[in-house]
């Protein structure tokens, strides 16, 4: 099957700016190809954003996955190729998601038992340790009925400098009455390719909280989607991201409203700097049966320089009559006179730079449960504006 799944992919051509979904991004000059797997000898651990008190550890890298430990319960293990809800969510028609298919190697299965509640998070960390290597990660979240619990997963690169493409498949099912809360990081090096498929579906009077947060790589693209399948279903995903230098981040969000009296509510937001880019891409579907639909995606972008640039390209298809659906986009530069009050009470412009940053943020950083992601994140942040 894997052989057929490569045919499938080196028939599918790489995307090109003629496409609409790929309209800002340029893949010129970038071979998925190229890039080679990693030796069984790569132990190069890279610093966490992230102090977690989990349940469950595992990390992944390019030689193989490590569980340091896991709950008992519950299964936290290596996924294999014969799971029957693997690829359910994230098939093989598109470029990068049909390379993963093709090629993964290292993934992790969490499976939640039904009306199980985990107390602490269970922790992934994604390691890209070799240069020039490629990481094909799979990650398949399963959360039966009533369960409640936590994953996070940090994608990271070993130094700043080092090269590497990075091709991650997640797919979560969350079954009726579950809660789950899903946090995804990526804080791979500037000089990384990143392309990622996030597919959920939630069920009825199931809740999903998702965070991501976007810091590294160099270009690619994230797709999250999310399906809000069951009656009375919840989904809400908070993004922030920062990018400088010449990084350019691709972020395409998709809302699908399938039942009635669902409600999902998207909130991205984001402050580039330098000449980087950035780019969201957003659309809520309502389908006809899915009546009492309440939807909400907003994307709202800080620039710090003249030469940063972002797009934001909201949607709505709407198919039911009763529904209440809005979104909204703004793009501004640092207020001046917001700058100006700063400094004048003695702040050196990256000190009221980095306030203001942290006042721009503080809205979506309030939406994140854990304390100690909402922690992680805000510093984060900030730490990307340059001491004086």
């Amino acid at each position: 099957m894997r052989a057929d799944l490569l045919e499938s992919y080196q028939a599918i051509p790489l995307p090109t700016r003629s496409e609409e979904h790929w309209r800002f991004t340029d893949l010129t000059g970038f071979d998925p190809d190229a890039y080679t797997a990693a030796s069984a000898d790569a132990t190069a651990v890279p610093e966490t954003m992230l102090e977690i008190d989990a349940s469950g550890v595992a990390l992944v890298g390019e030689s193989g996955i490590t569980i340091e430990h896991a709950p008992e319960g519950i299964r936290f293990e290596l996924l294999t190729d014969d799971h029957p809800l693997l690829g359910s969510l994230v098939g093989h028609s598109e470029k990068f998601a049909a390379h993963n298919a093709a090629m993964w190697q290292h993934g992790i299965l969490v499976h939640v038992p039904k009306g199980v509640e985990v107390d602490k998070p269970l922790y992934i960390r994604i390691a890209n340790t070799v240069e020039g290597g490629s990481l094909f990660w799979r990650l398949l979240i399963v959360a039966e009925a009533q369960s409640t619990f936590t994953v996070i997963e940090e994608y990271a690169s070993a130094s700043p400098e080092l090269s590497g493409y990075s091709n991650a498949a997640v797919e979560i099912i969350v079954e009726d009455g579950a809660k789950v809360e899903y946090v995804s990081v990526q804080n791979l090096s500037q000089s990384t390719w990143h392309f990622a498929s996030h597919h959920a579906t939630v069920g009825r009077d199931a809740e999903l909280d998702w965070v991501a947060g976007g810091f590294g790589s160099g270009g690619g693209k994230v797709w999250i989607q999310n399906d809000l399948a069951g009656q009375g279903a919840t989904s809400r995903v908070t993004g922030a991201y920062f990018a400088d230098n010449v990084q350019r981040l691709d972020y395409d969000t998709f809302q699908e409203h399938i039942a009635p009296n669902t409600t999902s509510d998207f909130a991205f937001k984001g402050v580039l700097r330098d000449t980087a880019s950035a780019v969201w891409r957003g659309m809520i579907r309502v389908e006809k049966d899915a009546q009492k639909t309440n939807a909400y995606q907003e994307n709202r972008n800080l620039l710090l320089s003249k030469t940063a640039h972002a797009d934001s390209i909201p949607g709505l298809e709407i198919l039911a009559n009763d529904v209440r659906c809005t979104h909204g986009a703004t793009l501004s530069q640092v207020d001046r006179e917001q700058l100006f009050y700063a400094m004048a009470r003695g702040l050196s412009r990256q000190e009221a730079e980095r306030l203001i940053v942290r006042g721009f943020f503080q809205d979506v950083l309030d939406r994140i449960e854990l304390e100690p992601v909402r922690t992680a994140l805000g510093a984060a942040l900030e730490a990307r504006i340059p001491q004086a």
